[in-house]
Order: C-alpha cells, then structure tokens, then sequence
C-alpha cells in the first residue's frame, strides 16, 4: 500500500526524537541549540498529485504528506532571510503500514540576495523504514541560505516525491529587524476641523545595518500618510512624523508598519506593525452637515414610457439647523429636476419631493442626488453631499453591451435552424444557438458580418469549433476586420465545451469523445486598441490561416469599455503583498495575504489592479482549530475592489481535480469562500473546469461560496467556466457555531456564462436577498435559484424566504431552468427576460430536491418568456413555459400575471402530476402565443389543484388552448381571450 490516512499528529520537537532514532547525526551541543526554522513558512513545489499538496509538508502532521505529479520533483522551503544550517529532516509517516523506500534526494540552496540555486548536498539515496529509523531522515548540510529547496529524482514505492514534513535546523544569520513603538498623535483630542499629525519610533532591533525605507501610518485600517525611514545601524532609533489631515468624526484605531512592502530582508519580518492601544477620537465640529440618504422612485419599477417621480431623504448630521430654501437636485440621464428643502433640525431628515418627473427609458439609468446643490450652507462637510443608485426600466438587465445575432447579419455560410421540437443533446448546434438559429463556416473565405448599433471597443463570439479528437479542446483562431481593415486574430477554444454521453444525469457526462455530444458552445472575447464608432461592419472570416475543420457563430455582444478606474483612497493594493500582474505565476499568496490584512483591519481595502492575475487556491480565512479535513471557514468584513470586470481578471489553469491545496474538492481552487460582511465588485473570476462530475467526480469548482451572513454585496462581478457561479449557503453541520446564513445579501451587475451547472443559488435559508440587473448565458442548471433546503439549523426557522429575483437577463440554459424556486415563501420572480432553454421551463416552481415546504405566497410577475421550456429525462418528460412541479409537498399561494410567454417549445404555462397540490393559483394578464408542441395551459392527468384565469389571452397553441388531460383532479375558471377548452 502507497499511503493510509491517520489522524495522529507529530510531537513539536526539535532534534531528539528524528535525529536520534535516524541515526545519521550525533546530538551536540551546537546542534541543540539550532532552532526548525522552517515551521510556519511558506513551502512551494514544482507540482503536485491529487490532493496531496505542498502545503501538507508543513503543517505539523505526519499523517498528511506531499505527493509530487512525478520526477524530477521540487520541495522549496522560503525561511525568509538567510540562516546558517544544520540539517535537514524528511519525514514520512512512521506508520507500519508504510513499506521501506529510498527517495533519491538532493539539497540546494539560496541566499536573500541570490538568483539561482547551488548544490549543498549532492544527490544520494535515503532510505526510509517505518522499522528502523520511525520513517524519518537527517541530512547533514552546511551553508547560508533564505530558500532550502529538496530536488528529488526517484522514489521505490512511488511515482512521486512523498514528504510528510520538513524540517531545517540552523540559526538566524545577521539581520537587521525594524520595529514601531510610541505612537502618538497631535492634537491629542482633535475635532473634524483640525489636521491631525501621527508621532511614533523606529528602532532597528537586529545584528545588522537596515537601508533606508518608509513607515506607513493607517486610521481605522486604512493607510492614510507614509514618512521615509533613513538607514539605521544595528540598535539605532529614529522618529517619525506623519502628517494624516483632517478626518470625519469617529473613533480610529491607530497603527503604523515600517516596510510595508517587504524590501528590507529581516530576521523578523513580523514584528514590523504596531498598533495603539486606545483609539483616537476625533470629535464633532460644531455646524452643519447634510447628506442624502436614499432616492426613492415612484413607481418603483417603472414600464418604459411612463412618468417617474422621485422623492429624496436628506440627512442633517451636523450640530446645528438647517433653514429652510435650500436646494435638493435630482439628474437622470439628461434631465435634472430640483426640489426645495425645508428647515432640518440637527439630526432629522426631510424627504425632499423633486419637482418634475422623468420619462422611463428603455434600459437602465443613474439617479444622482444633491444636497445643498447651490451651496447656500457652509457645512462641517462639503465632500458627502451626493448620492447615486441605478434604475432599470422594463424587463431585463440594463446591459452595457449591444447583442447581435449571427442569423440577422449578413453572411456567406450556412444557416443552421433547429427541428420543430428544438432536439438536445444530439450534437445539435441549432437548439443550443440563441434564436434557436446560427451560421456555420466551413470553407475559407466564409464570413459573418454585423453592423454596430453603439460605439465599441470590445467583442465577445459565442462560437463552437470542433473537440480534439482524443477530447481536452483545441483552440484556434478566426480574423476580425472592420470596415474591411484587418484588426486581429480572436482566439477561439473547445476545451470548456464538448460533453459526450446519452444519460442526461451531469455525473454521467465525459470530455472523452464518442457518440452524442451537447454543450458546444463556448465564448471568447477580447479588448480592441481604439473605439469604432456606430455603424462599423464587423467581419468575422474564415481565412486561410484559420485551420478549424469548421466555425459556427451564434452571436457577439459589442460594448464600449471604460478606462481602468483608479485605485480608491484607503485600498492597498495585492503588488504591495507580492503579485505581479501578466507574469503567469500563482498570485495567490499574496492576494490571501492582502485579504487577510483587511480582514485584520490592518488595512482598509483590497485592490486589485488592472491585469491577470493567477489564481491557484480559493482565498478564505486560515481555521486556527483545524476542524475537519477541508477547511471552511470563509473570509467575512472584507471589501475587494478591482479596475471593472474587463480589466482586473482573476484566472486558474489548474483544474479543480487536479490541484492541491484547495479548501474543499467540491467547492474548487479559485474564488472567494465568504462568511459575512463582504463586498467584491469590479473584478472577473475565470475558472478552469471543464466538466461537471463525470470522468472521476472532476467538478469545476465554485467561484463565490460560503456562508455569505449579513452585509454581502457583490456587484460587477464576470464569472466564467465554473461548476456554479455562487452558492450561498453551508449545511448546518458544516462548523456549527459559524451557521450563518445568508441574509440581506445582495448581487448587482453581475454576468454569468458557461457554467456547468447553477448561476446563483441561494441555499441553506438565505432570506431577504436579491440578484438584479444581471445576465446569465449557457448556464448547465438553475442560472438563478431558491433552494429551501433542509441541511439547516431549525427548519421551522430557516426557510429560503422573501428572495427577489428582478430585472435580469437569462439565456441558454442548457440544462435546467431559468428560475426555480423550491419551497420556501414570499419569494419573488419578476421583470425578468429568459430565452431559448434547451430542455426545461424558463420559470419552475417544484418540490423535488426535499426542500421545506411551500407557503405564503410566491409572486411570478412581469417575466418575458421566448423558446423555452423542452424534453428531458429520455426525452420522456415534455415541460411547459412555466411549470409547477408539487412532487411530493403542496405548491400553494402562487401568482403569475403581466407576463408574455411566446414560442415556448411545449406548454406555455403547465400543472404537473405530482403527489401534493396546487391550490389557488391566480393567472393575471397573462399572453400565451404559439406553444408549438402543446398547449396553452396544460393541466397533467395526475394534476390536482385549481387557477383563475384573469384578462389571459392564448393564441396559436397546437394542443388547444387550456387542455384538461383525462383523470386529473385539477380544474381552470375563467376564459381565455379567444380560447377553447379541450379535454
């Protein structure tokens, strides 16, 4: 046998107990004395196998161990400045149930200024024996060094490198070490009117001279000032002063860090912050202060066209009054309305009525708020006078990007229309093409040619090129021209798409090819070098030098990118804890590290640049207990902000089965583990998976999951080529005393694509939480979900209730729905847009899955519907539009009005056999136009329940109109417009 888990740990010693039973090294009294330098230091290696990462040669355990992917394999230790050495220790578990080995070892190093590796020990064979020497062995080596690296070249039982543990015995070589002490500020009770300046002492407590450097100074966790720091001997002092200016009132926690970004080499490099013991108070400044609140509009969600009002809560928070005449100024779009403030009193709040309405456009807008806006009053505060929220008009997301269809533009290829059943999973690239329409190009020369409605400097192509022929992918490439004019190579790859198999079951699916495949398409995208302007002619061509056997376009989406945003006061950015953008190597330590110091309020912020940034294991919070073997505990009080979602991107190469060190193999290598209180915005997160179960359980991996608590906003957020986008929600029993469920949490702007299964799912009791103004595109289950499931606290409690699903955009689901909801109550589906779903409805409630009950009321409003719904299970089961599915629970108090199903693929709306029923359903306003294989409204024969039909119209269904099967104890009142019953 290879390897046995145990749940031992190794005793912290030092040199006795490995040294002695190995029998290679004699104890002296200098060896004694040497300390393991290498325990809690960072270990890297050149590659690992499974889930044995390098992280397991380091922990503490010798029932854990690091296993390389094959030979030559390298294990590197960064001690972090350079040490004299002793020896080296390699454990394996002493376990008897490990057979004898000899792993073919050999020791380099280098030193804190070095760039390259020299040998300190030649390469030998060292032979380890559970029996003998307990599975552990000593290398004697002598040298000074920052970086101990083991290079090894064989192992008897294994085809890898196998570690258990390293340790490196030596003593601290000279080294200065910068500390902070007696920090102060001045004045020493100020109020939001005076400058305040921060005092404090550097001291070099190490053996050796420091070079110069700087100290920043932060308030509450953010960096405010910086001074330099000259060169100090070994022992030597020097003051500082930082000058931090005026600051609102509050309590702040003062610190200070000497070498915030690491350039001086230390023999402590963690002794280098301090932080005050009493926080500095700064007080209120006498007069004035206004500030607005919230913007409400009326109606909330306005239909294009209509007239809006709007309403404005500003806040006095100053010490003093505010007469009455001042001017409160509302602008949306190009109109600007204004509206006169009456007197406030020290802390009240007047809504402020703006005179004038708006007239809703089609789309999405910013409502922008001013208080004071003639500056009448000379405040504390001049700079928190303005507010801003976005509004979206109609249905959908108000997208930033125009969406061009392959099939409307103009093109030399083949057009490709799907059956009249729109058949899935039978390599048919139409049902999978939105429009159920799109245009192959087979020889060269072929093109597809859209003409921009908008100015553009970026394009996305959702196209599907051939698989490898052995599966994994391939990539290639087609030609970009505008107006004729060359302009670049796309990049186009199958390696996210091709799924082969007949079982409709996701673990059942293999990238291996044979027989039918589904899942064909995939997107690339890219960033141009100039803005084209309305009206350009975008050519996508075949040339000669694009050798895909053939290329089919379905659509692109054009849009105007803005420039890269600029780094926020008080964020500290992930270069300052080590990243390097566009260089392909693992950022993740340092992005964890910078998380980390913000969760530690040690600074305010974490940016992330514009650029690529790599990243390996999933950013969460380290377990200090160590409870189970993955850890869970999620980062929480953090704010992470980036450049916007085109420019700072975060991305793996490593699938999820395939890397070491992630916290959970379900949950996957990259991406963000959240317990509470965190807001992202403004990055990407692109993931590497390429299949969802099949092939060994090799999931792709979730991009925001956790907990997710209270006070989560995430918002303008890409995700991409993940098994779920989010997944808010842990089990109960996952870390009990963290049950936290989701809570108020929040998802704006946020754009989902090519996943392998659900786009957000709001699990585990998450309550009182939105997802709007998003998109979702070629989602593998649910792009939005409810799941009321039971693996909760008390179930009589933690139900999935009052989550909103509004005004997002969701397209080609290829497997699953639109939206479901299962159990729970007051949940709310409404202004949405859904289109072409390959096999199930656009909008599904059900209680499959063993959710909690139904109960309340669920609210199904104002929905688009186009192409949707379709056979799944075989082929077997034929769903409708929007189905109710009461498998064994009840489905009461639901509403679907002012919703316009059209060209579904079966039923419009449908009541399924089930086990519980469906009573009082009121269908309100609603149009049903051309079920092409079913009904209207179709209630199954094993159905049981009632509706109300209201102001319905149903026109073109090829079943009838409202279809009552035989056998069913469900009944329909009220007449459609124009409508036949049909039993």
């Amino acid at each position: 046998m290879r390897w046995k888990r145990l749940t031992g740990r190794t005793v912290a010693g030092l040199l006795t107990a490995g040294l002695i039973s190995a029998g290679l090294l004699p104890v002296t009294a200098s060896a004694a004395e040497a300390t393991d330098l290498a325990r809690g230091k960072t270990v890297n290696a050149s590659g690992s196998h499974g889930g044995y990462p390098a992280s397991n040669a380091n922990d503490g355990k010798v029932d854990s161990y690091w296993e390389s992917n094959g030979h030559p394999a390298d294990l590197t230790v960064k001690l972090g400045a350079d040490a004299d050495l002793q020896s080296v220790v390699v454990k394996l578990n002493p376990d008897p149930i490990w057979a004898t080995r000899t792993q073919d070892i050999q020791v380099l190093g280098r030193t804190q200024n070095g760039t390259a590796f020299t040998s300190l020990r030649a390469r030998a064979g060292y032979v380890f024996n559970p029996g003998s020497n307990r599975n552990t062995v000593t290398i004697p080596v002598d040298g000074r060094v920052a970086d101990l690296q083991l290079k090894f070249f064989s192992n008897t039982e294994a085809p890898g490198a196998q570690v258990a543990e390293i340790q490196v015995f030596g003593t601290a070589a000279p080294n200065p070490d910068l500390t902070v002490s007696a920090l102060s500020w001045s004045p020493s009770s100020p109020s939001e009117t005076d400058d305040i300046t921060v005092q404090g002492t550097v001291r070099n407590a190490g053996s050796a001279a420091s070079p110069a450097t700087t100290v920043n100074v932060s308030l509450g966790g953010v960096v405010v000032g910086s001074a330099p720091v000259g060169p100090l001997a070994a022992g030597a002092s020097a003051p500082v002063s930082v000058k931090v200016g005026k600051r609102p009132q509050g309590s702040y926690t003062v610190s200070a860090l000497v070498d915030p970004t690491d350039t001086v080499v230390e023999s402590d490099n963690t002794n280098n912050s301090r932080t005050t013991a009493s926080p500095l108070v700064v007080g209120q400044s006498p007069g004035p202060d206004l500030e607005v609140r919230s913007i409400t509009s009326s109606p909330a969600n306005p239909a294009v066209g209509a007239a809006v009002t709007f309403t404005v809560a500003v806040h006095n928070r100053g010490t003093s009054a505010v007469s009455a005449g001042t001017v409160t100024r509302l602008t949306v779009g190009s109109t600007t309305l204004n509206g006169t403030t009456p007197a406030i009193a020290a802390g009240a709040t007047a809504n402020v009525t703006v005179g004038g309405s708006w007239t809703a456009a089609s789309g999405g807008a910013t409502l922008t708020a001013t208080a004071d806006a003639t500056n009448l009053v000379a405040e504390t505060s001049e700079t928190n006078n303005t507010f801003a929220r976005s509004i979206v008009v109609g249905r959908g997301a108000a997208v930033p990007y125009t969406e061009l269809e392959a099939e409307k533009a103009n093109y030399q290829g083949t057009l490709l229309q799907s059956d009249a059943e729109r058949t899935f999973g039978h390599t048919n690239f139409a049902t999978e093409s939105s429009g159920r329409e799109s245009v192959r190009l087979n020889s060269t020369g072929q093109y597809v040619e859209f003409t921009s409605t908008a100015p553009a400097n970026s394009i996305v192509v959702r196209n599907s090129i051939p698989d490898a022929p052995g599966g994994g992918g391939r990539e290639a490439t087609i030609s970009l021209y505008a107006d004729g004019k060359f302009v670049r190579k796309l990049d186009l790859s199958s390696k996210h798409s091709w799924l082969y198999g007949n079982t409709d079951s996701p673990e059942g699916l293999t990238n291996t090819p044979g027989g039918d495949a589904r899942r064909l398409f995939d997107e690339s995208h890219a960033l141009l070098t100039e803005t084209y302007p309305v009206g350009t002619k975008f050519r996508l061509q075949r040339d000669a030098s694009d050798n895909a056997a053939f290329y089919i376009i379905d659509l692109i989406d054009l849009e105007q990118v803005a420039a890269p945003s600029s780094q926020p006061s008080g964020c500290v950015s992930i270069t300052t804890y080590g990243a390097v953008a566009n260089d392909g190597l693992d950022d993740t330590a340092a992005i964890q590290r910078a998380v980390t110091a913000n969760q530690k309020g040690e600074i305010g912020c974490v940016w992330i640049p514009a650029g690529q940034w790599r990243q390996e294991q999933k950013i969460l919070t380290d377990d200090p207990l160590d409870r189970g073997q993955w850890n869970q505990v999620g980062i929480r009080d953090v704010t992470i902000r980036g450049a916007g979602m085109w420019h700072s991107q975060l991305y793996t190469l490593t699938p999820p089965h395939e890397a070491g060190g992630i916290n959970h193999p379900h949950e996957g290598n990259f991406g963000f583990d959240i317990d509470e209180n965190t807001q992202i915005s403004d990055i990407a997160i692109f993931g590497s998976g390429t299949i969802r179960g099949g092939d060994g359980n090799h999931e792709g991996g979730v991009a925001l999951n956790g907990r997710f608590g209270k006070d989560t906003k995430i918002s303008n957020v890409w995700i991409e080529h993940a098994n779920v986008g989010v997944w808010a929600g842990r089990d109960f029993d996952n870390i009990q005393e963290l049950w936290n469920p989701g809570d108020g949490v929040e998802f704006t702007g946020m754009r989902i694509r090519n996943t392998y299964a659900d786009g957000i799912n709001f699990a585990n009791g998450t309550r009182n939480s939105t997802v709007y103004n998003s998109s979702f595109r070629n989602t593998g289950d649910d792009a939005l979900a409810v799941w009321s499931s039971k693996y909760v606290k008390d179930q009589s409690v933690d139900v999935g209730y009052d989550n909103s699903f509004r005004n997002n955009t969701i397209q080609l689901p290829w497997r699953a729905n639109g939206i479901a909801i299962y159990g729970g109550y007051g949940n709310k589906i409404e202004n949405n847009l859904i289109s072409d779903t390959m096999n199930y409805p656009a909008i599904m409630l059900a209680t499959d899955h063993d959710p909690l009950p139904f109960s309340g009321q669920t609210l199904i409003a104002n929905n688009g519907l186009y192409r949707t719904g379709g056979a799944f299970w075989n082929e077997d089961q034929e769903f409708g539009a929007i189905t109710l599915f009461p498998q064994n629970l009840p489905i009461p108090g639901v509403t679907i009005r002012d919703t316009d199903i059209v060209d579904s693929t079966y039923d419009g709306i449908q009541f399924k056999t089930g086990g519980g029923l469906m009573p009082d359903v009121k269908i309100q306003n609603v149009r049903i136009d051309k079920s092409n294989n079913g009904s209207g409204i179709l209630a199954m024969g094993g159905a049981r329940g009632n509706a109300t039909l209201t102001g319905v119209t149903i026109t073109d269904s090829r079943d009838g109109h409202v279809l009552i099967e035989p056998g069913s104890q469900f009944t329909i009142s009220g007449t459609p417009n124009g409508a036949r019953a049909k039993r």
